[in-house]
């Protein structure tokens, strides 16, 4: 076989590898992405200036092999421009230049240097091939090696870059391949073959590197999302952990670490007051009207209009959102107590500022109350702080109160007793009283009002006024009345003697669904006729939702009840807002009532809340008549019904029911239903 033919048999032999590897030169190119773009570049940093360095140490050793056999241009073409050109290309690639370019450079020198690294490959083989017949055997044998190993150098290099190398590969071997087939060599083919096999051998190798490094970096691109991910669902968690998402404050959770690390940070220093940061609790005052009257989007504005306004003070260390419309806020512990509530007053007056929302002017105030952190934990100054700021809001009107030791002692004690009350059996710690309720005109008993005592140790007996807000903040307030309920019926059965039995309500008992049901099926367990029965309840029970509260008088008249308006004149009501309750009897403050003989302003009022429950059809009755003096005027208003100290005292029942027969006017009589 010839040559020529023998050149062409093994190139159809090849021909299936060498169309795949140019068929994936295309997916060989650079990936897109700047993450890709990054890594092929600096990896190819640290390969090609090595590289290009080999490609100038050659050239240079070509040509002082061939300096004495060629001219001097021809031997100094290789080193000075091949060898200057691959030494300017190791510079330019070398890592700290690469590592300062831009990706939009790093593309374009990505591009280029599959182009330039062919050109140069082929620039080099056609050096070596003009300068081979100047030389003999030993000396093209030489040229072999020397480009061979250029280019297996080369491809191995590029590993990373396989269209480079596929392009660096076929720019050396055709004209290489050509020549030596063409000038008669004696192993042409041998060498051809040799050089094109191990050429496609070290191809696919860099074709297996290729593939290795996409698939290294695709799962070191994907470890990076992961941990860029699990960073940001890290800090979403953080967030959602430790910050309202309403205001941007911190939370609920967060505020009461805050005090926890306040209260760890003092803690070496426990004499030491002065180191103790300040707690403050704000409430928003009419908060819940703005809610009701313009919405809850209008009451989320507010509250994030707030958090604003706290975080514009330099003295506030730290603040949160508790809940609904209350706040924490940690102050400076170098602040003394006039400072302190100097900036709780500026804090409260920066709450009035009026806030806009949706065309509205939405105005409030904020109640504030200020402790030291002196507490053993976070719950002991969380206490304090509203014990302060419970105080500050029954002055209203953004009121500021610095928890004291007078405030200690009071709540020490208010602990004691609601502990004694919480743990109490009140079947054995409860006794009732019966004060009588006089028609002025006869001086004849029409009935009897129920007044409950409680005693923390048998032996003190405290008034409702001393002892409900124990009953509400423990949640017994229910079972105190159903068993005020029960044990009045059965043992002032006044309906029996035509008389009537007035019970208060306590404010929840009144709101509560079910009530009107539980205390009827009392009644008629006791046998009573409900209209005997005088529901009594506070002008307080009617603030916090007037129309439920109507809706739930209209249940109690509906059962039979009759229900009487307690401490009139004491509290919001107006007379205005009378006439739409289900009322059958209004009872005039015990305020009003000693202030008849020497107020002329209130015997106007008074005469007035006469004239208005004339009007409506109901009864009134006056509370609190201690002498002879309020008596008289009240008769002389027209008052006919009346209750006070000057007619009788609480008494058991036994003797309150006694007193019927002795006192004139006290004849039996028979209430129907």
């Amino acid at each position: 076989m010839k040559p020529r033919s023998r050149h062409f048999t093994c190139i159809s032999a090849l021909r299936s590898g060498w169309s795949r590897l140019i068929r994936a030169g295309g997916r060989w190119g650079q990936h897109e992405g700047d993450s890709f773009t990054l890594a092929y570049a600096h990896s190819l940093a640290h390969r090609l200036p090595l590289l290009y360095m080999v490609v100038a140490f050659n050239a240079l050793l070509v040509a002082l092999r061939f300096r004495s056999e060629v001219p001097l241009w021809l031997t100094l073409f290789g080193p000075l421009v091949l060898g200057g050109f691959a030494i300017w290309r190791a510079i330019y690639w070398r890592p700290r230049a690469v590592a300062a370019r831009s990706i939009a450079i790093l593309r374009r020198d990505l591009r280029m240097m599959s182009w330039l690294g062919a050109i140069s490959g082929f620039m080099f083989a056609l050096w070596g091939m003009v300068l081979y017949p100047f030389g003999d055997a030993a000396e093209q044998s030489f040229i072999h090696y020397i480009i061979a190993v250029t280019l297996f150098s080369g491809i191995l290099g590029l590993g990373h870059s396989p269209l480079t190398a596929l392009r660096i590969a076929i720019a050396i071997t055709i004209p290489t391949t050509g020549q030596i087939l063409f000038i008669g060599h004696p192993n042409a083919v041998l060498v051809m073959l040799v050089q094109v096999v191990v050429t496609t051998i070290l191809l696919l190798i860099a074709n297996s590197h290729h593939r290795d490094f996409v698939r290294l970096e695709l799962s070191r691109q994907q470890l990076v999302r992961r941990e860029r991910e699990a960073a940001q669902l890290a800090e979403e968690n953080l967030l959602q952990a430790t910050i309202d998402p309403l205001t941007g404050a911190l939370n609920r959770r967060a505020i009461l670490a805050r005090l926890e690390q306040e209260l760890a940070r003092t803690s070496t220093e426990p004499e030491d007051t002065t180191s103790k940061a300040w707690l403050a609790l704000i409430d928003l005052d009419g908060f819940k009207h703005i809610n009701d009257t313009y919405g809850h989007a209008a009451g989320d504005t507010v509250l994030a209009a707030v958090a604003h306004r706290l975080a514009t003070f330099a003295r506030i260390r730290s603040f949160g959102r508790l809940g609904g419309d209350e706040f924490a806020a940690i102050f400076d512990p170098d602040l003394d107590e006039d400072g302190v509530r100097s900036l709780a007053t500026e804090l409260s007056e920066s709450l009035r500022a009026p806030v806009l929302h949706a065309g509205a002017v939405l105005r409030l105030s904020g109640s504030v109350g200020v402790h030291r952190m002196d507490g053993r934990s976070a719950s002991d100054c969380l206490e304090r702080a509203d014990a302060a700021l419970y105080k500050a809001k029954e002055q209203s009107d953004g009121a500021v109160i610095v928890f004291s030791p007078e405030d200690e002692a009071e709540l020490q004690a208010r602990a004691a007793i609601t502990r004694l009350f919480n743990d109490s059996d009140l079947a054995d710690r409860l006794r009732l009283l019966y004060q009588p309720i006089i028609d002025g005109e006869t001086g004849g008993v029409t009935g009897f009002e129920a007044f409950v005592r409680w005693s923390p140790d048998g032996e003190r007996w405290l008034a409702p006024g001393q002892f409900m807000a124990l009953a509400e903040a423990t949640g017994r307030t229910g079972e105190l009345t159903r068993m005020v309920m029960t044990r009045a019926l059965r043992e002032c059965r006044a309906w029996e003697y035509g008389r009537t039995l007035s019970i208060n309500l306590a404010p929840r008992d009144v709101m509560r669904a079910g009530t009107a049901d539980a205390l009827a099926r009392l009644a008629e367990e006791a046998g009573a006729p409900p209209n005997a029965i005088i529901l009594e309840v506070t002008e307080r029970a009617l603030i916090a939702d007037p129309r439920r509260a109507e809706a739930q008088l209209q249940t109690f008249r509906a059962k039979g009840f009759r229900i009487a308006l307690d401490d009139f004149g004491a509290g919001w009501s107006s007379l205005s807002q009378v006439h739409r309750l289900p009322l059958d009897m209004i009872k005039i403050d015990q305020e009003l009532s000693r202030a008849l003989v020497s107020d002329p302003g209130a015997r106007t009022l008074v005469g007035t809340i006469i004239s208005l429950s004339w009007q409506l059809g109901i009864d009134c009755t006056i509370e609190g008549v201690e002498d002879e003096a309020q008596a008289e005027t009240a008769r002389a208003l027209g008052i006919r019904l009346m209750q006070g100290y000057h007619f009788g005292r609480p008494e058991p029942a036994e003797a309150a029911l006694a007193a019927i027969a002795a006192a004139p006017g006290n004849e039996v009589v028979t209430l129907r239903a």
